[in-house]
């Protein structure tokens, strides 16, 4: 057994994440549901995307009486545990948007959403959240040449369209902005952010209830339907119910195989000294990703750290979900692992803490928001990892849907876009572990060898997948 995989036993490991222990550890609840209660909208889910929908509508219209209803407390999902990349994504893909709704449709999608990282900037300030927001830019880097491939490729189809703003890098660029070990090339945009997610939804959730909000914390939602939502303390009822549940959507009774719940895993190192940002360079604070396909995803924190993310196990059979942000040891010590490949130089540097979290997964890897007006349910979510920024577009848009405007919110593409649902267990469990497997399998090919193709393992798991 490897010293990594040794110490990763005695890494310090859930308590939901290390950005909620940062703040002192997670905070004590508000008051749950009292019993039945009236309102105009019911917001099921106290993550980014319920709580941007509630500071919308109430910004909007303030006489409008909105609840949250959240299982646990405001942040306890993916907002609370991401790695903080408010970037100009959202999963779907800007070629689906073309086919469906045509160039301008796309072009439009992607105007919304680097608009959208200044408005989160922006509430931010007028609200006095302190997030740790440092507009550095995003920036992916290719150390394998089947990597360097899909990188050039990619920037190149990023160029054909307007308002994408990338830049390609060659070695000798890519090492003068970060210097990571082996990276053959890079690509760089400005539409990003760092952020720290426990931050922003702690500071979010404070604002909703300013504007009149109730948030209530530890009341299980159990089934949504027209007009109302039954939790475990009391039925909300409701005009508009809109769920935002994220990776947490299973548990609903009626929706256990609308989106699947993904794992994703994250560990921090303790600070590192000056002398380790001073060889390494990275200090535009851009977030830092890679082109494997089991990628990883990382940030320097504002107190030096680096916060280094990926896929841990991907599944848990019949879409189990967690409960505290635990994850495996195996998992700390691979992203450990590839933390000190790209930076040889922390590895003497301890590795302060490691969690996990799931995110939503819809059955075309598409997210969407939706409202109908016939039953007053909307939902909003499938984000599978790239929701920071998406969720407040997501927000924004379920509160003009809700009160009835037309505006280029509503006309984007992923308004209305619906995917089918989930298989049945065993299929769900062998297809999602079967397309990781494979992604591992291609990261390795192409790791031990010298060619610029994309391995064939992850070709057939990208149709496995749906992905093709």
């Amino acid at each position: 057994m490897s010293t990594i995989a040794r110490d990763s036993a005695d890494v310090p490991n859930g308590d939901v994440s290390w950005w909620w222990r940062s703040l002192g550890g997670t905070p004590t609840p508000r008051a749950p549901l009292a019993g039945d209660l009236d309102v105009d909208v019911a917001i099921v889910g106290g993550g980014y995307t319920g709580l941007w929908a509630a500071y919308y509508l109430k910004r909007a219209q303030p006489d409008l009486r909105v609840v949250v209803l959240e299982q646990r407390f405001a942040g306890f999902g993916a907002s609370g545990r991401n790695g903080g990349w408010l970037t100009n994504t959202v999963t779907g893909g800007r070629e689906r948007y073309a086919e469906t709704h045509g160039r301008d449709a796309a072009i439009a999608q992607q105007r919304a959403l680097n608009d959208t990282v200044d408005e989160v900037i922006a509430v931010a300030a007028r609200e006095g959240i302190d997030a740790d927001i440092v507009k550095g830019g995003e920036y992916g880097v290719a150390r394998t040449p089947a990597q360097l491939a899909r990188l050039r490729a990619a920037v190149a189809a990023e160029q054909a369209w307007p308002h994408t703003d990338i830049e390609w890098m060659d070695a000798a660029a890519a090492a003068s902005r970060i210097r990571i070990a082996g990276a053959l090339g890079a690509a760089w945009h400005p539409h990003c952010a760092r952020v720290h997610p426990a931050k922003l939804v702690r500071g979010l959730a404070d604002a909703v209830e300013r504007l009149g909000v109730p948030i209530c914390e530890e009341t299980p939602v159990r089934e949504i339907a027209p007009g109302q939502a039954i939790t475990d303390r009391g039925t909300v009822r409701a005009t508009h119910v809109l769920r935002a549940t994220e990776g947490f959507t299973a548990d609903l009774r009626g929706e256990h195989r609308t989106w699947l719940p993904m794992n994703s895993s994250m560990i921090v190192t303790e600070p590192l000294p000056a002398s380790f940002w001073d060889a390494v360079g990275w200090d535009g604070y851009d977030t830092l990703g890679d082109f494997a396909h089991v990628y990883m995803y990382a940030q320097r924190t504002a107190d030096d750290r680096i916060a280094f993310g990926g896929r841990g196990v991907p599944y848990r059979y019949g879409s189990r979900v967690d409960t505290d942000g635990t994850t495996q040891a195996r998992t700390i010590a691979s992203l450990t692992r590839l933390l000190r490949e790209f930076f040889p130089d922390a590895a003497g540097t301890p590795i302060a803490h490691a969690w996990a979290g799931v995110l939503g997964v819809s059955r075309d890897w598409a997210a969407a928001v939706v409202h109908d007006r016939a039953t007053g349910l909307g939902s909003a979510g499938g984000y599978v990892g790239t929701g920071v920024t998406a969720t407040n577009l997501a927000g924004r848009t379920l509160a003009d849907l809700v009160l009835e405007r037309d505006t280029e919110l509503t006309r984007l593409p992923w308004v209305g876009h619906r995917a089918r649902r989930w298989e049945v267990e065993p299929l769900r469990w062998t297809a999602v572990n079967a397309i990781y497997t494979a992604y591992r399998m291609a990261d390795r090919a192409e790791a031990s060898g010298s060619s610029d193709r994309t391995a064939w393992p992850a070709h057939v798991a990208d149709v496995v997948a749906g992905r093709h």
